[in-house]
């Protein structure tokens, strides 16, 4: 049997162009800088973030959470920047943190993964560390009013934590960095008044329904927490994005692409349609967040479609100025992994118990050389980045 092929009719390989370059090149306008520890501080370009200097930093990627606290703990903890104390300290000194996307949908503690990022996002950088997050496909669907993932558990999530902001006078801020630690106290009262009454528990989903169009529809208060995070974000020379980068899309502009991303989720740009949805990182199958590109099995393409796809790949990181990019989106059964000369590493390993409940892996990058951490027990790999750039 012939192995399956891939079609290019559609997807645009040619050299983005000389403005392109240029808009590359060139740090944006908005830039904001901390540190103050033994390495020289991180600087950090746009709003949201898209281009990040952090020099001699070490950078771990953690990939998708899927509304799983316990195993984001792991994760986290494994990529040693969270205390295993169970006080949510962060550990990780200078250390810079990507986590790369869908933490929303199949788990029950969307919300609370979030506050834990933004709480240790704020102690990282006393230290002189940093947290970033990219969106992704669930963040965009879940914006969009698509809740077609949601766990049930989520819903109800999303109709405590508005209770809790209101007990908290309304203050986000508050309430936001606090919720990971009030959540589980919250969801097991919950759980002791449940009743298994039909009535009730149908107008206990269409509470948690409008509650969460509340939270994530464009404007909302936690639509507007996630337009604080980027789609592309570039660290010294790495990539991060969920899905993929493409040729077509740093034509576009990786700040631009932030930008309307985040305008859209605060309802910036709302007119008489309504807030326009940022097509090119959001919608169809080559967007930013949806993309899989370099995620696939290569086993099952042909020696020319594996060649294609390493030129796409390396046509986009010359033009970003990149050595490698890092991806989620796609569960790797093999656990994190790299392709295409190790100039792609795919970093969803599917540790949510809603989609693979496997054991947490996490990439480390340190200058010229990365490695997987698995376990402290586990072997890791490691590579020289010479040998891929």
């Amino acid at each position: 049997m012939a192995m399956p092929s891939l079609s290019f009719n559609s997807l645009p390989i040619q050299p983005p162009s000389q403005h392109a370059r240029k808009l590359i090149d060139a740090p944006p306008p908005t830039s904001v800088s901390y540190g103050g520890g033994t390495l020289k501080p991180i600087v950090i370009s746009g709003d949201p973030p898209t281009f990040v200097s952090a020099p001699s930093r070490r950078i771990v990627a953690v990939g998708d959470l899927h509304g799983d606290l316990a195993k984001a703990r792991r994760a986290i903890e494994l990529a040693g920047v969270l205390s295993s104390d169970g006080r949510d300290m962060w550990t990780g000194q200078e250390t810079v943190l990507v986590q790369l996307g869908d933490i929303l949908d199949r788990g029950e503690d969307e919300i609370a993964i979030l506050s834990l990022l933004r709480s240790l996002q704020i102690q990282a950088k006393e230290h002189g560390g940093a947290v970033f997050q990219v969106n992704q496909n669930h963040e965009t669907m879940n914006v969009e009013g698509d809740f077609r993932y949601v766990d049930s558990g989520a819903f109800d999530e999303c109709s405590d934590f508005l209770e809790y902001l209101n007990e908290c006078g309304h203050n986000w801020e508050d309430a936001f960095a606090s919720w990971f630690e009030v959540s589980e106290s919250w969801k097991q009262e919950r759980k002791v008044s449940h009743s298994s009454w039909g009535p009730w528990n149908l107008v206990k989903r269409q509470k948690g329904v409008i509650a969460r169009s509340v939270l994530l529809r464009p404007g909302g208060p936690l639509a507007a927490e996630l337009a604080r995070h980027p789609v592309v974000l570039k660290v010294d020379d790495w990539v991060f994005c969920h899905g993929g980068l493409l040729p077509h899309h740093v034509t576009y502009g990786m700040e631009r692409i932030n930008n309307e991303v985040s305008k859209w989720m605060t309802n910036a740009n709302e007119d008489d349609n309504g807030p326009q949805i940022p097509f090119i990182a959001t919608r169809g199958y080559d967007s930013v967040v949806w993309n899989r590109l370099y995620s696939r099995d290569t086993s099952e393409l042909e020696d020319y479609s594996i060649q294609q796809i390493q030129s796409v790949l390396d046509s986009t990181l010359q033009v970003v100025g990149a050595k490698a990019m890092v991806v989620g989106h796609t569960p790797q059964t093999t656990g994190v992994n790299c392709k295409y000369n190790c100039s792609i590493w795919r970093v969803d390993v599917g540790m949510s118990s809603g989609v693979l409940d496997s054991r947490p892996e996490v990439l480390e990058i340190r200058g010229d050389k990365t490695r997987v951490i698995r376990s402290e027990s586990d072997a890791f790999s490691e590579l020289q980045a010479a040998d891929y750039v």
